[in-house]
C-alpha cells in the first residue's frame, strides 16, 4: 500500500474516532433558550429530538433516568401524555416530540399553561423521522387539566 493512502486512511480513522468526542465536549450554544431534557436511559430518539432542538437555536442539556414518571409528576405533566422524554424550558414543561418551532412560539406567546405535549411517538415528528409520517397534534395543557390543540401536523 502506498504511503499516501496509508496516511489518508489514518486521517479518516482519526476523524471518525475524534468526531463523537468533539460532539460530547462541545458546549451547547448559549445564544438560545436553555432546555433541560430528561430521557429514558436506553432511548435513542430522545437524542435525535435534542439535536433537532440544538439545530433550531436551543441550548440543550440531556440527563438519562430509568423512569420519568416522577419527573412528569414533579412538573405537572399528566400521565396520559407520558413519553420517552420530558423537557423544561423557561418555566414550561415539554413532553414528547414537540417541534422546536412550537416551543419557540410558546415562549414568545407567554401562554398561561404548564406546557406542550405530543402524546405517543408519531412517525414523522422531530426525532421520529423516517420513511413514513402520520398526522399528529401538539397539545397545550394547564394546571386545571384543560387541554387545547396548539398545532396540527398532517
Amino acid at each position: 500500500m502506498q504511503r499516501s493512502s496509508i496516511i489518508a486512511r489514518r486521517r479518516v480513522l482519526t476523524a471518525l474516532a475524534v468526531a463523537p468526542l468533539a460532539l460530547l465536549s462541545t458546549p451547547a450554544s448559549s445564544a438560545g433558550p436553555a432546555v433541560s431534557v430528561f430521557k429514558l436511559v436506553d432511548c435513542g430518539c430522545c437524542d435525535v429530538w435534542a439535536e433537532h432542538l440544538r439545530k433550531n437555536g436551543f441550548s440543550v442539556s440531556v440527563r438519562a433516568y430509568p423512569d420519568l414518571a416522577p419527573v412528569r409528576r414533579k412538573y405537572g405533566i399528566p400521565d396520559k401524555f407520558g413519553t420517552c422524554h420530558t423537557a423544561l424550558v423557561e418555566g414550561y414543561a415539554i413532553e414528547g416530540h414537540v417541534p422546536a418551532a412550537d416551543i419557540h412560539r410558546l415562549l414568545k406567546s407567554k401562554l398561561k399553561v404548564v406546557g406542550l405535549a405530543v402524546p405517543g411517538m408519531p412517525a414523522g415528528s422531530p426525532g421520529m423521522e423516517g420513511p413514513r409520517s402520520e398526522p399528529y397534534e401538539v397539545l397545550s395543557f394547564d394546571r386545571s387539566g384543560a387541554v387545547k390543540v396548539f398545532a396540527r401536523y398532517r
